[in-house]
């Protein structure tokens, strides 16, 4: 008796072709990007007024490098923010939220707690000696210091929402690619405006005027979220029935929950993901907060750097955050990090170079091309990362949580930078020292590098991009 022909084995589904150059551009048009590209500049506003360009404001009024590093430590509320994001994925915003919806009555509500607090740093300025608070002699700085930790806050909380926002509102990873994007150069050109335009302007009418006119540029946010949509994922979650989240369920779905779901989407490759975000930009936020200071110590004044920023710092800031989204819809995420992690150190190395070559504006402008392409490329390619890795439902405390490992080290450790720089002084120059900073922390940015050659080699295929279907780019 003969047997039955076997049946031709089934073959494997093709996967999803990829998009080409035409079909990425033209999802360009998308007015959501529009929306996540206002998104983008509010949210990069108020960084740098308490970090970097603060330092400059700082160090022209005779402050201490040590007390400048130190009080960049008000940006760890940017690394904290996890422990109050459940708050923001599970109850609406005062006032706003039963009007606006829970994810931009949040955006609102930050927005305008940012701009009142960026007002208060305007009129106490950062000096010595005391100020008179309800009767009471407070050094001034203290005070200073109070309104920048305010700032940093309500900034923070803003980031966690407008993350969410733009997390829930992809209809896909290409889209989520596009929406980094986006983000990433409105974030980026508010660093400009925040790190370049505004030294032009405080060499003009002052530091106290430039910064009521950042306030007011958190205008720009209010608008977007005017005009935004309200996420259907984020009203589907307003609308359903859940744990009151001030009891013990309610408590364990907010604070646990997230992490469970976490950890069981992506397994034993969690802390391995986890590890390599925390040390990703590790290099950028311990050189961070001395920057600006080593201009000012350099000898270019706030009119060169900012003309310089603003004209080839731009062009090569739009590059590299162009360069980044677009590699990561044709590549995928996982080796357009591996990219980024490459990059991003280079730029400390320029940093490095234009120490020893004192303020020669060739190289002076060469090192912000290098800073610029080399940051908007590491900031897409890491964020873009990042989103891919949330679970819908979990949405704001998971990415807080990865954006929290993202930048908790890099800012703990960057309050020792102005230490760092004096103890180097010892038997150099000062631009000697600088130069041997710059180089360390290029160094530090290794062991990043040798996690995402693992991740590229040996990458986990789980479903990425906030709950949508699996890409075939990761």
């Amino acid at each position: 008796m003969s047997e039955a022909p076997e049946a031709p084995a089934k073959a494997d589904p093709a996967p999803p072709a990829r998009p080409g150059w035409r079909d990425v551009l033209a999802r360009l048009r998308q007015p959501k990007v529009l929306v996540m590209l206002l998104l983008g500049f509010s949210s990069g506003i108020p960084i740098y007024l308490v970090g970097n360009t603060l330092g400059f404001w700082m160090r022209e009024n005779a402050i201490e490098l040590s007390t400048i590093g130190f009080l960049s430590w008000v940006g760890l509320a940017y690394s904290l923010k996890f422990l109050w994001a459940p708050l923001v994925d599970k109850v609406d915003a005062p006032l706003f939220g039963r009007w606006l919806g829970r994810r931009r009555g949040w955006m609102l509500l930050s927005q305008l707690v940012v701009a009142a607090a960026l007002v208060g740093m305007a009129l106490v300025e950062p000096r010595e000696g005391q100020l008179l608070v309800a009767g009471m002699a407070v050094d001034h700085l203290v005070v200073f210091g109070a309104m920048a930790l305010v700032v940093a806050f309500a900034s923070a909380t803003q980031d966690i929402v407008i993350d969410a926002w733009r997390i829930e509102i992809a209809d896909s990873n290409e889209q989520q690619g596009l929406l980094t994007s986006a983000a990433t150069l409105g974030y980026r050109g508010a660093l400009l405006v925040t790190d370049a335009l505004i030294l032009i302007m405080a060499a003009q009418v002052g530091w106290v005027v430039s910064y009521e006119v950042m306030a007011l540029l958190m205008g720009v946010g209010v608008v977007a979220v005017l005009v935004a949509r309200e996420p259907a994922a984020s009203v589907v979650a307003a609308r359903t029935p859940h744990p009151a989240l001030f009891t013990a369920q309610g408590l364990f779905d907010a604070l646990v929950g997230p992490f469970v779901a976490f950890f069981r989407q992506h397994g034993s490759w969690a802390l391995l993901m986890l590890l390599t975000i925390s040390l990703y930009r590790l290099p950028d936020f311990v050189m961070g907060p001395m920057a600006n200071p080593f201009y000012a110590d350099l000898g270019i004044d706030k009119e060169t750097v900012g003309a310089v920023r603003g004209s080839i710092g731009l062009v090569a800031t739009i590059l590299g955050i162009a360069a980044a989204g677009l590699s990561a819809v044709r590549f995928g995420f996982v080796p357009t990090l591996l990219a980024g992690a490459v990059l991003g150190p280079g730029s400390n190395l320029a940093f490095a170079y234009l120490a020893l070559h004192g303020a020669d504006p060739g190289v002076f402008a060469g090192a912000m091309v290098i800073d610029n392409f080399c940051s908007g490329y590491a900031g897409v390619a890491l964020i873009g990362y990042m989103s891919s890795l949330t679970h819908i439902g979990y949405t704001a405390t998971q990415y807080a949580l990865l954006s929290s490992f993202y930048a908790l080290l890099g800012k703990v450790l960057k309050g020792f930078s102005g230490v760092a720089v004096e103890h180097l002084e010892t038997g150099r120059s000062l631009l000697e020292a600088y130069s041997l900073f710059f180089v360390g922390t290029a160094v530090v940015g290794l062991p990043a590098l040798l996690l995402c050659i693992l991740l590229t080699v040996r990458r986990p295929r789980t479903p990425v991009g906030g709950g949508l279907e699996p890409s075939t780019s990761d």
